[in-house]
Order: C-alpha cells, then sequence, then structure tokens
C-alpha cells in the first residue's frame, strides 16, 4: 500500500493527485510492498529556497528528492519527500515538446527512484536509473523522455 500526501503551494497547474498515486505506484512496483511519502508542488520561490538551503544552488529547479533518514533499527515504510517546481514543469516542457503530463510523470518517478536510492552522479549510474525511469515510464505508456 502507498501512502502518498499530494500537498499543493502553488498556483500552476498540476495534475490531479490520483496521477501522482499511479506515477510512484509504478516506481516503486516489486520494490516495495509499503511505503509513505509526500510530494509538495510548489513555485519558484520555494523551490529556489530549499535548493539554496539543501544544495547550496541559487537557482529554483525542477524536482527535489528527501529520502528519508531513519535510526538504525527503526523499520518504517517512510520512503521521505519530493518537492516539484510547478512552473518549472511547465516551462521545460514546453522547451523540450513534450506534453506536461508527460513531463510530470517521468519527474515524479525521477524522484521517486531517487528516494529508492538511485542516482546519476556518474555515467554508470545515470545509464542505470535512466534506463529505469525508460521502463517504468513505458510501462505507464510514455515515449522515452531523454530521446
Amino acid at each position: 500500500m502507498i501512502d502518498l500526501d499530494v500537498q499543493s503551494a502553488t498556483r500552476a497547474w498540476t495534475p490531479p493527485s490520483a496521477d501522482f498515486q499511479r506515477w510512484v505506484e509504478a516506481a516503486l512496483h516489486g520494490r516495495r510492498d509499503a511505503a509513505e511519502l509526500a510530494i509538495r508542488l510548489v513555485d519558484e520561490a520555494e523551490s529556489q529556497q530549499l535548493n539554496q538551503h539543501y544544495r547550496d544552488k541559487d537557482a529554483p529547479t525542477n524536482v527535489l528528492s528527501f529520502p528519508a533518514d531513519l535510526p538504525e533499527g527503526v523499520e518504517l515504510a517512510l520512503l521521505g519527500d519530493l518537492v516539484i517546481c510547478a512552473p518549472i514543469v511547465a516551462a521545460e516542457a514546453a522547451d523540450q515538446g513534450k506534453t506536461a503530463l508527460a513531463h510530470w510523470a517521468h519527474l515524479t518517478i525521477h524522484g521517486t527512484l531517487h528516494l529508492l536510492g538511485f542516482d546519476h552522479i556518474s555515467s554508470v549510474d545515470a545509464e542505470r536509473m535512466e534506463g529505469e525511469e525508460r521502463r517504468v515510464l513505458a510501462d505507464l505508456g510514455y515515449r522515452d523522455p531523454y530521446s
């Protein structure tokens, strides 16, 4: 069971909560029996503030992932939090010639995979993560986001 809390702190268009639920479930499929996470949908100011505070980057970004940091021995289904910047998602989708919904799906899956421990720091890790993103998106009927 996936316990998802979607919080909207933006006036920009965002997909319905049911879409986020479907995308997260697809990214987690076969990996976890249960998971709790929150997705906060924000504007550029909040994204920039968080990106500056946690990553020392003074600019808004499309998605931030905050994996749960549980003490050793504590067994909870808590995965962590995602923060997605709605205006950046819209701008990137337009720039990349994608539908907004496809880009929202991609970034939600991308962020969820980060919560599971995937990263793209090295080229090997990036290939592994991008391959997983492609597989999950294809299973949902979306095109390869990297083509």
